[in-house]
């Protein structure tokens, strides 16, 4: 994964208490949908897996919630406007 201007990796990682390698890393496990369309429920559990397992294997403390809170803060008005919908809860 390249940093772009949606996602703030070296933010994100301090915010989930991991550095920006290790979110950057984490992320490359999940495949968002492509630009302009939106993932099916499979592709959303999938990668929310992918990214939640391997970010609680770095810090442990991070759970579904956290990184809710985390990905919310820099998603493009919000949960409902989301610039990764490939990442949201279902």
């Amino acid at each position: 994964m390249r940093d772009d201007f949606r996602r703030p990796v070296d933010q994100i990682g301090r915010d989930l208490g991991v550095t920006p390698d290790q979110f950057r890393m984490c992320f490359s496990n999940v495949n968002p949908a492509p630009e302009g369309s939106l993932p099916d429920s499979n592709q959303k559990h999938a990668n929310r897996q992918a990214l939640l397992s391997c970010l609680q294997r770095v810090n442990p403390g991070i759970n579904n919630n956290s990184l809710d809170l985390v990905m919310d803060q820099y998603r493009s008005g919000g949960r409902r406007g989301s610039i990764n919908p490939g990442l949201e809860a279902n």
